[in-house]
């Protein structure tokens, strides 16, 4: 009993403890305090001390709250060599994309409120315009993703009708959310076309009957069939679509606002010529290629959009104040884009010369060696991806540091360690080593930063 005695009461504990109480509050010290008590209490019984015991529970009590406050969501260092990574949150915004942001959170926003008439206005008002204006559109609505822009879309005009769809589009996106889910979800009834290399005008063309209400084409952003291989053109299926009445609808995924060609990537289609060829609704991600934050957007017909916004799930999917002055802000960069790939983040990235990333990776490999006692740091030739499913199958040639562990330190051990830094550094493991891919690395510092002890 006499080792109990040493144990304080909880409020004494507080008492000696006003900085804790003033960062964490009461409720939380006294909820933390009476746990650290109940295991010095435990701990007793074991045969501990209990003065030892009492000694150690202000700064065990410390430790237990810091953990507590502190946030998981933790800035990182993205070394994967995947620049748009899903698990880390995608697309970088642009500084402006963050002021905009900043300045939506510190005051009321005239969101859905119009200043000339003072009657309520519409919040995608704000991203409409500038939508319209990038890409050709009738008009333009934007819902949370581009899940949920699919979902919404195929809700409103296939929900109890048919939505064709070729076998080889029906793709499954992170997460295992698969196309005929989201199809289900929204109430059409999935006909499948054509065979998963194959698929012909005239399939299309049989599975049509008087229940069809659309057709669906997918871009199949995150594979690739290659070989014995056709499918239908979105400007031919556009055409088949208007031919039988139907409305014909392209989900292109990460949707490129720009020609990706000009930075010496592989060409995807953009969203300008998907509205040409021909397409009633156009679908895409604004997390993604476009490097907004994540948002999903639906473009096309006048007619169309209107009826989607009338659909209840719309105010269900809506963007917030925060998202939409973030958007506009990385919409308005687009307009310069001679300057676009100085000025947004994701471009910037992927654009990204290997000679610079490589000149980088000899300055950096003898610090990081440095504070990495036991380990061979060396420079490295690697190969990054875009990630979120654009461009799959395209690689570019990048650099960064090869790390081994002396005495058969093995590299997951290592990996783990960088990830329990205070500033985690996330690369990935290969041949036995942990490649630290520095296309996404901004200064030196940042990297030195998080590794010094």
């Amino acid at each position: 009993m006499s080792g109990f005695r040493a144990l304080p009461a909880v409020d004494q504990l507080l008492a000696a403890l006003p900085a804790l109480v003033e960062d964490h509050g009461r409720q939380a010290v006294t909820q933390a305090a009476r746990a650290r008590l109940d295991a010095a209490r435990a701990a007793i019984r074991e045969g501990a001390d209990g003065a030892s015991e009492a000694a150690r529970l202000p700064h065990l009590l410390a430790a237990d709250l810091a953990g507590q406050a502190a946030t998981r969501l933790r800035p990182i260092l993205n070394l994967t060599g995947t620049v748009l990574h899903t698990n880390l949150g995608r697309a970088i915004l642009a500084d402006e994309a963050i002021a905009a942001a900043r300045a939506a959170m510190a005051a009321p926003l005239a969101l859905e409120y119009d200043l000339q008439t003072g009657g309520r206005g519409q919040r995608d008002d704000h991203l409409r315009g500038l939508l319209c204006e990038l890409t050709g559109a009738e008009d333009a609505t934007i819902v949370n993703n581009n899940a949920a822009a699919v979902l919404i879309a195929l809700n409103t005009f296939g929900l109890g009708r048919d939505s064709l769809v070729s076998r080889g589009e029906l793709i499954e996106i992170g997460g295992a959310f698969r196309m005929p889910d989201i199809m289900a979800r929204a109430g059409t009834h999935l006909v499948e076309v054509g065979t998963t290399n194959r698929t012909h005008p005239r399939d299309y063309m049989d599975a049509i009957t008087e229940r069809t209400g659309l057709i669906l084409k997918v871009h199949t952003s995150n594979y690739r069939i290659e070989g014995f291989t056709t499918e239908v053109a979105a400007p031919d299926l556009a055409a088949l679509a208007k031919t039988a009445g139907v409305i014909m609808m392209n989900d292109l995924g990460a949707g490129s606002l720009v020609d990706l060609s000009r930075w010496g990537l592989r060409r995807e289609p953009t969203v300008a010529e998907a509205v040409a060829e021909g397409a009633d609704l156009i679908t895409f991600s604004g997390d993604k290629l476009l490097g907004g934050p994540q948002a999903g957007f639906i473009l096309g017909r006048r007619d169309l959009i209107a009826q989607i916004n009338r659909n209840p799930m719309k105010r269900a999917l809506r963007l917030d104040k925060i998202r939409i002055a973030a958007l506009e802000a990385t919409l308005r960069l687009y307009r310069d884009p001679d300057r676009l790939d100085r000025r947004l983040p994701v471009l910037r990235m992927l654009s990204r010369p290997q000679a610079d990333i490589a000149a980088q990776a000899a300055r950096l490999a003898p610090q990081v060696a440095a504070l990495l006692p036991g380990h061979a740091v060396t420079a490295t030739d690697c190969a990054s991806q875009i990630g979120s499913g654009s461009l799959p199958t395209d690689t570019i040639p990048s650099a960064g540091l090869r790390i081994t562990g002396a005495g058969g330190d093995a590299p997951d051990r290592l990996a783990a360690r960088l990830r329990a830094l205070p500033r985690p550094v996330l690369g990935h493991i290969h041949a036995g080593a942990v490649i630290l891919d520095l296309r996404c690395l901004g200064a030196d510092g940042d990297l030195l930063d998080a590794l010094a002890p």
